[in-house]
């Protein structure tokens, strides 16, 4: 039987996504920073690298996935993504794996935009645009399936925390993104990629800035569904390996927490259209919201059982997978189709500013036993963005974007 279009691409995705997500450093890569004589605030130049090579990148490799095609982003992507890891082989000393981090950062820009615009097209070729948060679900998901067995293995070959294990990890991290390149190459273009863009890459940009300005909504969204992410998805995300170590878990069973937060989520990101169903996706983004604001609080609390830190550890995991699916889902239907990559790295560009700001601002936090302040910070940031008002769309807005 015939796949169609969107079920052919999203399955080669989900393949791709599967592959590069077989990262066998994730669970002990803070350890290995520390291990290496970083210190805490040298995280936080970590997390800034990635984040000013996005911001630097968004734009360029937006535009240039706008003109030559999502394909040939992602190819490119995976190429510069490869390199980054080829650095981190070697290094030893902290500029080495700032430099890691950014070029790891720049990889990225080439599918920031590009894989949510080349599913949204593929599904707009079948008329299957209202699935995006099922599709985006679906996809997320590989990244869970791959960490069930990276962090285990990972954190079993890692155990001890030597440059040999730290080596035999990045071997077997490169071997699978090698994988990843192939399923890419195989993906099939959509109609509305197969011409090249003629539009000059400034017009591109200045048609992608004019539909933020003209949606108020759209930034403000993306506003709420930002700084609620930076705090769980960035900064806890860099500390829960200390944090889970602190309270009293062994470096090899962070690995089998990874592998169960991976489990869940998992089942969770296949849910997505279960869950959007039942309830409205406007309230799941706000309960959502005040889950990890509440996780954060928690993870505060530097005297807490080991229990405690394993439940806050699992519920900022799952906050995250509800809420990004369908923030895609309803940010795509208001950006038109020549210019959604771009646009979409202009809401990245904004992300990556806000991403600097907090880090700046948490690193003041960062010396010491400061995990826990840092956690009340982050919290703090999280409040804010989770009171951003996100307002419904109507079918007439979202006719009007898909007529410009």
């Amino acid at each position: 039987m015939h796949q169609s279009l969107s079920a052919y691409n999203s399955r080669c995705l989900f393949w791709a996504y599967l592959f590069n997500s077989l990262n066998f450093l994730q669970p002990v890569l803070t350890l290995f920073y520390l291990s290496h004589g970083l210190h805490p605030r040298d995280l936080f130049v970590i997390m800034f690298c990635w984040s000013a090579a996005v911001l630097i990148g968004e734009i360029p490799t937006g535009v240039f996935a706008d003109k030559f095609g999502p394909k040939l982003s992602f190819l490119t992507g995976a190429a510069v993504q490869m390199a980054s890891i080829g650095v981190l082989f070697f290094a030893d000393r902290p500029w080495q794996f700032f430099l890691y981090s950014f070029l790891n950062g720049f990889s990225v820009t080439f599918f920031s935009g590009a894989d949510e615009a080349f599913l949204y097209e593929s599904l707009r070729e079948d008329g299957k645009t209202q699935m995006m948060d099922q599709v985006m679900g679906r996809l997320q998901s590989a990244d869970f399936a791959a960490s069930l067995v990276a962090v285990i293995l990972g954190a079993w070959i890692g155990k001890d925390v030597t440059q040999a294990q730290f080596r035999l990890l990045i071997l077997l991290t490169l071997c699978f993104q090698l994988l990843q390149f192939i399923f890419l190459v195989l993906l099939r273009t959509p109609r509305a990629h197969t011409r090249v863009v003629q539009n000059h890459p400034f017009r591109q940009v200045r048609d992608g800035w004019q539909v933020i300005r003209k949606k108020p909504r759209l930034l403000v969204m993306f506003l709420n569904v930002t700084l609620v992410f930076i705090p769980v998805g960035a900064v806890f995300k860099n500390f829960d390996q200390p944090f889970l170590k602190a309270a009293g878990v062994p470096v090899s069973i962070i690995g089998i927490l990874y592998a169960s937060a991976a489990l869940l989520g998992f089942f969770v990101s296949r849910s997505i259209g279960w869950l959007t169903r039942r309830f409205p996706r406007l309230l799941l983004m706000q309960v959502t919201g005040l889950l990890s604001v509440a996780g954060l609080v928690l993870a505060a609390l530097s005297h807490a059982p080991i229990w405690m830190a394993v439940g806050t550890f699992i519920l900022l995991r799952l906050t995250q997978v509800v809420r990004y699916p369908i923030y895609s889902q309803i940010s795509n239907d208001y950006i038109p189709s020549a210019v959604r990559a771009t646009t979409i790295s202009l809401l990245s560009i904004i992300d990556s500013c806000c991403d600097l700001m907090v880090f700046l601002v948490l690193s003041f936090f960062a010396g010491g036993q400061s995990l826990p302040v840092i956690f009340i910070a982050a919290a703090c940031i999280a409040l804010i963005g989770t009171l951003l008002p996100i307002r419904s769309l109507n079918d007439e807005s979202v006719k009007s974007d898909q007529s410009l």
